[in-house]
């Protein structure tokens, strides 16, 4: 498993596709409380955490339940962790949250990069 981290705008999804080879379909993009493992690559994770922090859905947990079906998949997610913390009380866990569930996925990754300005920096 891959996890890909970087700011808004800053060329996450260009580089998957790149380096991993991978077409606009084999991109999954996070809505919801749901994932589609189907897909090789799981896009806006923090969109995906916020969504279960809402809904009163443990994330984490989630991932763990379904780990077998993305033991291959490369996760995109959105830096939100810098900045001005959120005054919404729901926004700002979804933050920590999502904060959370990165610190797990690295920890189960192959490979972690953090992309700036469109340029990898190997993490793991």
């Amino acid at each position: 498993m891959v996890l890909i981290i970087g700011g808004a705008y800053q060329g996450k999804r260009d580089y998957a596709k790149k380096a991993f080879h991978l077409a606009e379909d084999d991109i999954f993009t996070c809505e919801g409380t749901k994932i589609d493992f189907s897909h090789r690559c799981i896009d806006r994770l923090e969109k995906f955490v916020l969504a279960c922090v809402r809904e009163g859905i443990d994330p984490e947990g989630y991932l763990r339940d379904n780990q077998t079906l993305w033991q291959d998949s490369v996760f995109i997610c959105r830096d939100i962790f810098c900045g001005v913390v959120p005054m919404d009380p729901l926004v700002r866990k979804g933050r920590h949250t999502t904060g959370l569930v990165c610190q797990y996925l690295a920890g189960q990754a192959a490979q972690v990069s953090r992309i700036f300005c469109g340029l990898e920096q190997r993490l793991k």
